[in-house]
């Protein structure tokens, strides 16, 4: 099942200083749907041909050697060479944790009995599947002296949005870290914050609590949220454009990505439970049976979704332990950024994450064709576009403290006065036929102060907000 094509311009508030404004109802506002049962696995059967999620891989030539490309049209992150360097680098920032440890990290969804406590009690001797086997890395946490399947987190609670796990001193994610020490975390955040309409502020949070993780010497597993159809029209949008925000941040920073959604919108209902935002769980006999990966059970969010991560678990492990790469498309983005020699956007999603303060150039100040009065000295990178007919694109910056760096959409002749559009954080423009530049510029405050630094940057279809 896909979604209808439909497109949304969204608005994003914010009351005061980093402030959200006031949300939309919690997704968490109903009650938790825990499962109520021992796992079994009758038959360890595979999704249909659809789903995908047996290696998550598309056809590729090649091992790249550059970062990799995450891919929409597949549900688990490669692990490449580059991706498997940029994970050891994580594990070598703490010598202290333990590689038979993760810990939970999300809401409801992650709270839930449904979610991986059924692990502890599969036998080890069953099948996976046919075509891979997981139960070494089953067999791997299960050993260890205190489950991370079934132990209670201190950085999942049910109602919490991103913000809420690194808020506070020490904040529930550090006490976490510190009190479990695992090597590492399974993350989901987003279904509660759609709710406040705030992308910039998911970002910056996300973002926060990424490099939270990542400093500590434990590897995030980023997972995108599940639909959300207690109001599809409204949510569909606000849903995907958080799950881009997650496949950024993971694409760039190298780390591993679930694509849960892209799995759940195939199931039916979505793989969703009767509140039409919880992910249902298969039952046999009164009792659930979330472990069950039966053809008939993989059409159950949380069966999908415990399977999703044990996989994908099994791949991080094993890509620190034996260099294991799985095959992908390398994503070198060329160019300098300078006005002379752009980087090149040469394909959609693209996804960017870049400091102005490596920028040498200041070339472009103040975007007069677009009637912008903003000081914009500071130092800027410059993307190059090219298409074959025009498009509606969805421009997306996000930036965090007091770095402000701004988007502005140019034609081909790449001055000040052919400035197209501009945003402060986000805008959809109908990008014309040919060439076009994309200026990201770093804001000067009236005190003259250059407001420079890390930027992440995502560009999609407009298409790609909505479905069918």
């Amino acid at each position: 099942m896909r979604f209808a094509l439909v497109l949304c311009v969204l608005s994003w508030g914010c009351d005061g200083e980093g402030v959200p404004a006031e949300p939309l109802p919690a997704a968490d506002a109903s009650p938790d749907l825990v499962g109520d049962g021992g796992p079994s696995i009758p038959d360890a059967g595979t999704p249909g041909s659809d789903a995908q999620i047996v290696d998550g891989s598309s056809p590729a030539d090649g091992d790249p050697e550059g970062r990799a490309y995450y891919s929409p049209e597949r549900t688990l992150s490669p692990i490449t060479a580059s991706t498997g360097r940029a994970l050891r680098e994580i594990v070598a920032r703490a010598d202290d944790l333990r590689a038979d440890r993760f810990s939970k990290v999300g809401a409801s969804a992650t709270v839930s009995r449904s979610f991986l406590h059924c692990f502890d009690s599969v036998s080890a001797a069953a099948e996976l599947d046919d075509a891979e086997s997981t139960w070494p890395t089953l067999d791997f946490f299960q050993a260890s002296t205190n489950s991370p399947f079934s132990r209670t987190s201190l950085s999942a609670t049910v109602g919490w949005t991103a913000s809420r796990a690194i808020g506070g001193e020490p904040s529930p994610l550090s006490e976490e870290l510190e009190s479990f020490l695992p090597r590492y975390a399974v993350v989901m955040y987003g279904t509660n914050d759609v709710g406040y309409r705030n992308l910039p502020w998911y970002a910056e949070n996300l973002w926060n609590l990424i490099e939270q993780l990542t400093d500590r010497g434990v590897i995030p597993l980023l997972t995108t949220i599940m639909p959300r159809d207690d109001d599809a029209g409204a949510w569909d949008p606000l849903v995907r454009e958080h799950n881009a925000v997650v496949r950024a941040l993971a694409e760039t920073y190298e780390i591993p990505l679930i694509d849960y959604h892209r799995e759940m919108v195939q199931l039916p209902d979505h793989g969703l439970s009767r509140d039409q935002i919880h992910p249902s769980t298969y039952r046999l006999d009164g009792r659930s049976r979330a472990c069950d990966f039966s053809e008939d059970a993989l059409e159950y969010g949380y069966n999908i979704r415990n399977l999703l991560t044990l996989r994908m678990l099994h791949a991080t492990r094993s890509a620190l332990s034996a260099d294991e790469t799985t095959r992908g498309v390398a994503q070198a983005v060329r160019g300098s950024g300078s006005r002379d020699d752009p980087f090149l956007i040469e394909h959609f999603p693209f996804r960017d994450r870049r400091n102005t303060l490596f920028s040498e150039q200041r070339v472009l100040n103040r975007y007069s064709g677009c009637d912008a009065p903003q000081d914009e000295s500071g130092p800027e990178y410059v993307y190059r576009i090219e298409l074959e007919s025009p498009q509606s694109l969805r421009f997306l910056v996000f930036d965090r403290g007091d770095v402000d760096i701004d988007l502005h959409l140019l034609d081909d002749s790449l001055t000040e006065s052919g400035c197209l559009d501009r945003a402060h954080q986000s805008m959809t423009a109908r990008v014309p036929a040919g060439v076009s530049y994309l200026s990201l510029d770093t804001f000067v405050s009236s005190s003259g102060e250059e407001m420079a630094g890390e930027y992440l940057l995502v560009i999609l279809p407009t298409e790609d907000l909505s479905g069918s």
